[in-house]
């Protein structure tokens, strides 16, 4: 993503300041732009799927970017496609005046961690040496 000349608070993660308690939160208003494959809450069954090939995660699968995992064998980890943060921040435009609603652009990078190449494990479920990995 080409960098933005100027901050705008609907498009570039930023953080606010909440007046009351006088702490920052993190404001990502663009991952609502991200694909979304519809939430379905299946009972857990006993028969889960080692691989799952419709597995954005799973490796060797292609992701919703289209970038594609490598066939990993262990803990794999990658950048975000879909971000909370981008590594580029735009400079405000000017001095702000709302004394209410403070915002600050916010830059970063946001990593997924792959726990292990099999789609049916958790981490509770794998063994001491799989977990040192991690």
């Amino acid at each position: 993503m080409a960098k933005a000349e100027y901050f705008i608070p609907t498009e570039h993660p930023h953080r606010r300041l909440n007046p009351l308690t006088g702490e920052w939160i993190l404001v990502s208003p663009h991952r609502a732009k991200r694909p979304w494959q519809g939430q379905v809450e299946k009972v857990t069954s006993e028969d889960r799927l080692r691989y799952d090939p419709d597995c954005y995660l799973c490796p060797g699968n292609t992701r919703s970017s289209g970038k594609q995992n490598p066939p990993y064998d262990h803990t794999f980890v990658f950048t975000n496609d879909f971000s909370a943060l981008l590594q580029d921040k735009p400079e405000l435009p000017d001095e702000q005046t709302d004394t209410l609603l403070r915002t600050e652009p916010v830059g970063g990078t946001c990593r997924v961690v792959c726990f292990s190449p099999r789609h049916d494990l958790s981490l509770p479920e794998m063994d001491v040496k799989e977990i040192q990995l991690v």
